[in-house]
């Protein structure tokens, strides 16, 4: 984790690592080698010359290129090699060098993300301002007033269908088994669009099941689904999301078919990275973008049939479930609340 950049403060670039020492030694330990064994060799080549040739006194031409040959080539080799080794040696030790200059730079760009806007007094007091005003919207939002009436979440239904529940005592054989389920209460309902938690999440499952027997919502259910695994392709869970609460009044709102400024507040989600990555993929990946505006209607759909009798407190619940998470990502990315 990168956060202990920050307590450092800023680090200055320690400019000699761009520079060539100057204590470099001129003469390595390679040079010195091959110069004595150069020696060594000139001294055996020349006393076996002498020996050999002490007796002749004609001049052969080749016989004196073969000595100069004998003579010099391996010299010349010997110092081949050492200048390949101390090649070597150099380019080992500008790699070194690299790598610390970008460590350098890597470190003072880290140190500038973390400590470079305290530097600016007022910018930072703009955005405690800001950061402020969001917790208290989200605090006023969690506070929610609650509608007059009796009927507890549990027994109450999501979205109420009179005429479906009148005609239940009538109904024929052969009649689609979600007619005969039992209508989807607001406690199911809530748990249905949040997903179940684990594997081991019994309620969950129990809730998504009854959610899944309703023709009308299982359509949500099923859309929400499609988005989230796609998502999450990207490596975008809303689980990490912790976008602001808007009042259930801008929901209310955005039920009752207002778009603009006024249900601005609802597109909560400020990840930059997920709203970057939802957003390319909505320009190069057809099948995802029609994923997500199925997905939009769907949940427009259905928030608007739920919202004519669901209660404040209720619209808060079910704006902190994954599926409303997906709503407010997927939401802003389209420009559903522009």
């Amino acid at each position: 984790m990168e956060a202990p950049l920050a307590d450092e403060g800023p680090k200055k670039i320690e400019l000699g690592v761009y520079q060539r020492p100057d204590d470099a030694p001129r003469i390595t330990a390679t040079e010195m080698t091959a110069a004595v064994l150069s020696l060594v060799w000139l001294a055996l080549t020349i006393g076996y010359f002498l020996i050999v040739g002490k007796g002749t006194d004609d001049f052969d031409s080749i016989r004196f290129v073969m000595m100069l040959i004998a003579i010099f080539m391996p010299v010349a080799m010997i110092w081949v090699g050492a200048l390949a080794v101390r090649a070597s040696v150099t380019m080992r030790e500008e790699s070194r060098r690299l790598q610390a200059a970008i460590s350098a730079m890597r470190q003072s760009y880290l140190a500038q993300q973390h400590g470079g806007t305290a530097s600016s007094s007022v910018e930072k007091k703009l955005e405690e301002i800001v950061a402020a005003q969001r917790k208290t919207e989200s605090t006023l939002a969690m506070f929610t007033s609650i509608r007059p009436g009796t009927t507890p979440p549990e027994d109450k239904l999501a979205i109420p269908s009179p005429a479906l529940i009148e005609e239940q005592a009538s109904l024929a054989l052969g009649t689609p088994s979600e007619s005969l389920a039992p209508p989807l209460s607001v406690a199911d309902f809530i748990k249905a669009l949040n997903f179940p938690e684990t594997a081991e999440d019994k309620e969950g499952f129990r809730a998504l099941r009854r959610a899944l027997s309703d023709r009308k919502v299982s359509q949500l259910i099923h859309a929400a689904q499609d988005v989230l695994t796609l998502l999450s392709q990207d490596g975008i869970y809303m689980d990490d999301l912790r976008p602001d609460r808007a009042k259930p009044e801008v929901w209310r709102r955005f039920a009752a078919g207002e778009r603009g400024h006024s249900v601005a507040p609802l597109g909560g989600v400020r990840d930059r990275s997920s709203l970057a990555l939802a957003s390319g993929r909505m320009k190069q990946d057809a099948i995802f973008r029609d994923a997500v505006h199925h997905f939009l209607r769907k949940f427009d759909k259905t928030f608007a049939e739920f919202e004519q009798t669901a209660t404040d407190e209720e619209i808060s619940a079910l704006s902190d479930t994954r599926t409303a998470r997906a709503f407010m990502l997927l939401g802003r990315v389209t420009g559903t609340f522009d």
